[in-house]
């Protein structure tokens, strides 16, 4: 039986992601591209409210952040968060492991020893195809990420987006256009 998957990717036809990670990660990788384009620190007010999200919500995946040393928090008057290094070395995988955590997305229970005809414990000292199919996924999944810095996509959201963000930000609202 054929059936058509609600997880399709939008922009990919063709493309049916399977893997989940939480809206705090699209939420950081987001934060981490804005904060990348800014020279002062960014709040977590204004952040919330450019990507309308919950300020209270980003405020737990901006700490997760701060905790990874991908930012940085100032206090004060002017305080908000930075970035804590050069936009070009801090990776997708740096994000989703500051925020989604280090845990591989399958875990392996081991129930080929389950069930009628269970395989006995000493028969099962590796990991068997299906385990090391989804290790090699995940390894590829986060080489993947890692190829992928702030920095490239930042390049790939364009000048103007970001003249129209910093502007906003030095207003402290949206420009009377957009």
């Amino acid at each position: 039986m054929f059936m058509v998957a609600d997880n399709v990717d939008k922009f990919n036809p063709g493309i049916v992601w399977g893997m989940k990670l939480t809206a705090g990660v699209e939420w950081a990788v987001h934060c981490s591209v804005v904060l990348s384009q800014t020279d002062e620190p960014v709040s977590a007010q204004q952040l919330a409210e450019l990507h309308g999200v919950s300020k209270t919500y980003l405020a737990k995946t901006l700490q997760a952040l701060s905790r990874a040393d991908i930012i940085t928090a100032t206090e004060g008057r002017v305080g908000g968060y930075r970035l804590a290094h050069p936009a070009e070395k801090t990776t997708l995988l740096d994000v989703v492991l500051a925020v989604d955590g280090a845990e591989p997305a399958f875990r392996c229970t081991e129930i080929r020893q389950n069930g009628p005809l269970p395989t006995p414990p000493e028969a099962c000292v590796t990991p068997c195809g299906v385990a090391r199919a989804m290790q090699t996924a995940e390894q590829a999944w986060r080489r993947s990420l890692a190829s992928v810095t702030i920095a490239g996509l930042a390049a790939g959201v364009g000048a103007e987006a970001f003249a129209g963000v910093r502007a906003w930000l030095a207003q402290g609202h949206p420009p009377a256009d957009g």
